[in-house]
């Protein structure tokens, strides 16, 4: 057992109330133990609300006058987000609060009465055992500027989803009316969505000239140079399309629709990119991660919305952990499994992560030769995405070195520090 877990076991004492809450949407339910798990108090509701949580806080109170405690912590297991108005709650009343895994409590359910059972009541309680056993982590609450970040990232990757959602049903419409258009044009660029603004239907290019849809299209567009070579190409696969000719006005009305709800979403995330800038450059940490070459401001503005601040972690391993990079293998005996990432963390920030590795490779040196070592070396060759998980964890080792010492990026001196590439030259 390691000293962490042994902290957190130290924290709950003869002298500390320890309250399990199952949450819900509507009505969560509490428990009270005591450190060897006995129940002091019964499952009762907790209704989300102000008259509930004040509830809560008074029968925290009576329970800790009544069994003799002077200190109290409250656990619960973290669903949805319907746990984090009572977590602002309890923050604000100063009652410590903690989070247990939803995994640890599906698998311990049955420990009391050898049954698959799942309740609220049920849960609470085991939400409470776990807790007394140090089962538990310390959630991170963002405040000020970090929680603005995180909420503006978060809302920017729902309008991202929203538009490829909405980018598929126009692929659908044009494979159903228009389906030579990507003959011509082979992604979302300018030109094609003039095209479907303007003029959307094949029927409507058959008769004009090159000129004349190329003026069309850098005006709609509000492009900077005309295409009549790209006009004329359209032109005749229009004249050559097997595109559906029925129900014009009901294909006409979809498509407008459509694009109008396309170029919305394309402005507000223009627009929430420009603000999403501003707020991170007033971070400590921007300077820092900024140097490190092949890292740009949306990737800077998903770390913080996700990590918060570099400089609250005492151990880069915590981060590794925190993206699910930690190594887990199955092996008994004389078995030996193979090695893989656990990928119990936050999933947005492993795919982060993952993304960033390829501009990072394209335009930062450093990583580049190390990249190249890990695929080329003699013993034990990794694959090239093997290599790029390494290089992950790899990264947030930097960037917390960096934030912490509050040092400028040097790939010399990162390749200097790494014991592998000197005991292979």
């Amino acid at each position: 057992m390691n000293s962490m877990t042994n902290n957190k076991i130290n924290q709950v004492t003869e002298s500390t109330l320890v309250v399990g809450i199952d949450i819900a949407k509507r009505k969560h339910y509490a428990t009270f133990v005591d450190e060897r798990g006995r129940q002091f108090k019964k499952a009762f509701p907790v209704f989300q609300s102000e008259a509930g949580f004040e509830a809560l806080h008074q029968a925290i109170l009576d329970g800790r006058k009544e069994h003799g405690k002077d200190d109290v912590i409250v656990g619960v297991e973290p669903t949805g987000h319907y746990w984090l108005n009572l977590a602002r709650f309890l923050a604000d009343h100063g009652i410590p609060l903690v989070i247990v895994n939803p995994m640890h409590v599906k698998r311990v359910k049955e420990l009391d009465d050898n049954l698959q059972t799942k309740n609220d009541k049920k849960d609470a309680l085991t939400i409470a055992r776990l807790m007394k056993d140090g089962r538990f982590s310390f959630p991170k609450l963002l405040e000020g500027e970090a929680e603005e970040i995180r909420v503006a990232y978060s809302l920017r990757e729902s309008l991202i989803e929203e538009r490829a959602m909405l980018k598929n049903n126009i692929h659908r419409w044009i494979d159903k009316y228009f389906p030579e258009l990507f003959k011509v044009f082979s992604d979302f660029g300018a030109m094609m969505l003039a095209v479907l603004e303007a003029k959307p239907m094949p029927l409507d290019l058959t008769d004009m000239t090159p000129d004349e849809l190329a003026d069309i299209c850098a005006v709609t567009g509000k492009m900077k140079q005309r295409r009549p070579a790209k006009a004329a190409a359209l032109i005749q696969a229009a004249q050559e399309s097997i595109g559906i000719t029925e129900g014009e006005w009901g294909a006409r009305r979809e498509i407008a629709i459509l694009m109008r709800r396309y170029r919305l979403l394309d402005e507000e995330i223009g627009q929430l990119d420009i603000e999403l800038q501003e707020l991170i450059k007033e971070t400590p940490e921007y300077q820092y991660l900024r140097s490190v070459p092949g890292i740009g401001s949306a990737t800077i503005a998903g770390l913080l919305a996700e990590v918060g601040s570099f400089m609250d972690y005492e151990s880069p391993r915590q981060l590794i952990k925190l993206a699910g990079l930690t190594l887990r293998e199955n092996s008994s005996g004389t078995h030996q499994g193979q090695k893989r990432i656990s990928k119990r963390g936050r999933k947005r920030l492993r795919s982060l992560l993952f993304k960033a590795m390829l501009p990072l490779l394209r335009n930062n040196e450093a990583f580049q030769t190390l990249h190249q070592y890990y695929t080329e070396r003699t013993d034990n060759p990794l694959r090239k995405k093997q290599s790029m998980v390494i290089l992950c964890g790899k990264l947030l080792k930097i960037l917390h070195t960096l934030c912490t010492k509050k040092r400028y990026f040097n790939g010399d001196q990162m390749l200097a520090d790494v014991t592998c590439l000197k005991l292979a030259v």
